[in-house]
């Protein structure tokens, strides 16, 4: 008995600490812990991986050919992923087109080149792809201690394909991306606001339009550029007399490059949910009772100590915050709409580190605070009159308070009430009956 009480009050003892408010000195000492004991934990995860150079996710495998050149540098070395073509053919040539592909190109740091886990047109963008990616850039932090802001896509053919698809949809992932001889496809740009992104291809390379597609994408660019000064860094290279083979003029690109570090928390973001829906973005992510929609967007950027929503498709976002984004000593304020939505101090804590590590599972990722906002805000609209509230239909009632976190949950109109009258503050109430959801913000 006496053995359970003192595991009982120890653990009562770890979430306090984890909770307790940091300064910024503690904090990052803390966070230095917090990256430790991820990596630790992690490592023995990706042990099986690692030694058979193959990432297995989902009766899906990624086998893995690389190459490591040069001595490690401060910071850890950087990562490229290189994606071989092919496609919808026989394995044999795909194989072919893998082997091909580890030899290509030559940059210092990893070099892998992983084979498709499936020998089809859309062998690099399907689905499963992105969390296999993931897994492979968690297991290089992990266990070749790369730097996670020196990681690199690109891809030849099918491989290019890839990255017309990969690198807005995992922008923040990437220090750069580099396509070579692929189609864009229906593709959107505009997460790359902070993602240098080069373009190659053969000007005779003339199958499916590839010569024509990808130059209207590099004019795309061009304009993307000039409404957003100093983003969208980008270079299009239409390789004269060249087809679908270029004679290796692309592996420039490797240098060019290689010039750039990823910046995990850019004061500006543009996020479109893609074909691959995703829960989270460079420093925001969706509460667990939101669903992402394709198309859904999400654009802000930071002044100072102001952080202005712009384009807001979700009735909610968690915020994450660290200190060379903004002054947490400082009341941190969060506009929407010409509103504002949040202005107060946050606490930096173990506990959102250690929450942030192990969700994004990116040591620059590791965010000592959070801050869950609603779009609806702290507006006042006055109850109107046959309010849904007094339906005989109501299925489910929920309550949030202004920074979007939900407070109460019933299906009783009177509960409700009687909860409302004892909370006496403006705060969120979705209405759901069997066929409407109602968002009303009340007192």
């Amino acid at each position: 008995m006496k053995k359970h009480i003192i595991t009982l009050f120890l653990s009562a003892m770890s979430c306090t600490l984890s909770a307790q408010s940091l300064d910024k000195y503690e904090s990052e000492s803390v966070k230095n812990q917090v990256v430790s004991e991820w990596k630790s934990k992690m490592s023995s995860f990706y042990d099986e991986a690692y030694k058979e150079h193959i990432i297995r996710r989902d009766g899906l495998s990624l086998p893995l050919g690389y190459i490591i050149r040069g001595n490690e540098p401060v910071g850890g070395r950087s990562l490229w992923i290189s994606m071989h073509g092919g496609g919808n053919a026989p394995k044999e040539t795909n194989d072919e087109q893998w082997m091909n592909q580890i030899y290509l190109y030559e940059p210092q740091g990893i070099y892998v080149a992983p084979r498709a886990p499936w020998d089809d047109w859309d062998m690099w963008f399907k689905a499963p792809i992105d969390s296999l990616f993931q897994d492979l850039i968690t297991m290089m932090i992990v266990k070749e201690n790369i730097n996670p802001d020196k990681v690199y896509i690109l891809g030849y053919s099918a491989g290019g394909d890839g990255v017309w698809r990969l690198a807005p949809r995992l922008a923040d992932h990437w220090a750069a991306a580099s396509m070579m001889a692929g189609h864009p496809g229906d593709v959107g740009l505009r997460n790359l606001v902070n993602t240098p992104f080069s373009i190659w291809v053969g000007a005779l390379d003339s199958a499916y339009d590839r010569n024509k597609e990808v130059k209207k994408r590099g004019d795309e660019m061009d304009s993307l550029s000039t409404t957003v000064p100093g983003k969208y860094i980008h270079q299009t290279n239409i390789v004269a007399g060249k087809g679908h083979w270029m004679d290796q003029a692309d592996t420039v690109a490797i240098s060019w490059m290689n010039r750039f570090t990823r910046d995990p928390h850019p004061k500006q973001i543009i996020w479109t949910q893609e074909e691959c829906l995703r829960k989270a973005f460079y420093w925001v992510s969706l509460p667990s009772s939101v669903t992402p929609v394709r198309g859904n967007t999400f654009e802000a950027n930071i002044d100072g100590n102001t952080i202005t929503i712009n384009k807001m498709d979700y009735d909610e976002i968690t915020i994450w915050l660290d200190d060379d984004m903004l002054d947490l000593s400082q009341p941190v304020t969060i506009q929407y709409d010409n509103r504002t939505l949040f202005k107060q101090k946050v606490e930096r804590t173990k506990a959102s580190m250690e929450q942030s590590i192990y969700e994004r599972k990116d040591p620059s990722f590791c965010f000592p605070a959070n801050v869950t906002v609603s779009k609806y805000g702290n507006a006042s609209v006055k109850e109107v009159d046959n309010s849904l509230l007094w339906s005989d239909d109501i299925q489910r009632i929920e309550v949030y308070d202004l920074l979007g976190r939900s407070i109460f949950t019933t299906t009783q109109r009177d509960e409700y009430l009687q909860f409302a009258e004892n909370l006496n503050q403006f705060h969120v109430v979705k209405i759901y009956t069997s066929t409407i959801c109602k968002v009303e913000t009340r007192k």
